[in-house]
């Protein structure tokens, strides 16, 4: 899909891998100026090289630090200045039996999942509406809404995320700005590739990988871990021009997980 985004410049929290890197790389392709995030500065550099490498001609900007905490945020922020497009993306997940998740666990999960898209969100949605335009994107999940029972504080922010994106589009209202979520399935991105060496396997084994789906996600319909790419191709457009009359909405890349008309 050919999007014109040049002229406008975007922040994509967590973007120095996975579903994030494959967001910024394809904004970037479509025009758009881009804000690497990651926590650390290292990291932020190293992507933004690599993104070089592959399009020279591609506009982007460090921002490190760390999107949980509130100093941090602020840090990004400072780096980003001002932006046309937001996409709160970063993230965290961990298997973890229901009963043995203690506090901590809880408040990191919801600071990194909810809380990030919330302070970025508080900052630049009435900056955006004073200028006519934005838009807003919320990573979210399929676990939003068929909550996993080995993972429920992730399907908790997740859900979470879903209501942060019907709240601040009403905010919104009438404003040229759009707020909408991204609800992907399980994607191959390198902490599910981790995830499987954790269990002894390897995602690029297709036997393990179709094993996978059909125990933890059966209702799929590809049967398949989906391409970060393929999910960054439903965000680009809901961060274009054209995308206007799309906004409180969640978008579903979960290749057919989801057993509901959402």
């Amino acid at each position: 899909m050919q999007i014109d985004l040049s002229g406008l410049r975007a922040l994509v929290t967590g973007s120095t891998k996975g579903i994030g890197r494959a967001v910024a790389e394809r904004l970037a392709d479509n025009g758009a100026e881009v804000v690497i995030n990651g926590r650390k500065a290292a990291d932020v550099e190293r992507a933004i090289a690599q993104i070089h490498e592959r399009q020279p001609e591609a506009r982007l900007v460090a921002a490190p630090g760390d999107a949980a905490a509130a100093e941090g945020v602020a840090a990004i922020i400072q780096a980003a200045d001002e932006v046309d497009i937001l996409v709160n993306n970063v993230g965290i997940f961990e298997i973890k039996d229901a009963f043995e998740i203690p506090d901590e666990d809880w408040q990191r999960m919801f600071a990194t999942n909810v809380l990030s898209g919330v302070r970025f969100t508080r900052h630049y949605g009435p900056r955006m509406r004073a200028k006519g335009f934005g838009r807003i994107v919320f990573i979210s999940s399929e676990s939003g809404v068929q909550i996993p029972t080995e993972m429920i504080h992730y399907g908790l922010t997740k859900a979470a995320d879903l209501a942060l994106t019907r709240g601040f589009a009403q905010a919104l209202a009438a404003s040229g700005v759009t707020v909408n979520a991204v609800l992907p399935g399980p994607t191959r991105t390198e902490g599910v590739e981790a995830m499987f060496r954790s269990m002894g396997q390897s995602a690029d084994d297709p036997k393990a990988e179709r094993a996978f789906i059909d125990s933890g996600r059966p209702s799929s319909i590809i049967k398949r871990l989906a391409k970060p790419q393929e999910v960054a191709e439903v965000v680009a457009f809901l961060c274009s021009r054209e995308a206007s009359a799309i906004t409180g909405s969640p978008v579903r890349a979960d290749g057919g997980v989801v057993m509901a008309i959402t």
